[in-house]
């Protein structure tokens, strides 16, 4: 079995979307938030919180990223050293 880090990106998505853990990547600017029915009548009536995950183009992109949008970091329970 492959170690985490010898997974490439589209593997790694593919895990994710045959396991039902994820979506495929979508432009939130030009496809939308992908969203239920269920949850666009909420919009209307409540505050409901909606996860996504950002997907960076390299390391480069994920600094810059991380600098410029704090919840980024202070959300980020995954790598968060304890």
């Amino acid at each position: 079995m492959k170690k985490a880090d010898e997974f490439s990106f589209d593997e790694w998505m593919k895990i994710g979307i045959e396991n039902n853990w994820c979506g495929p990547p979508v432009c939130y600017v030009h496809d939308s938030l992908p969203l239920s029915e269920e949850e666009l009548d909420l919009i209307e009536q409540e505050d409901p919180c909606i996860h996504i995950v950002r997907l960076y183009n390299d390391k480069e992109h994920k600094k810059q990223i991380e600098e410029a949008h704090s919840p980024s970091q202070w959300r980020n329970i995954f790598t968060k050293k304890v």
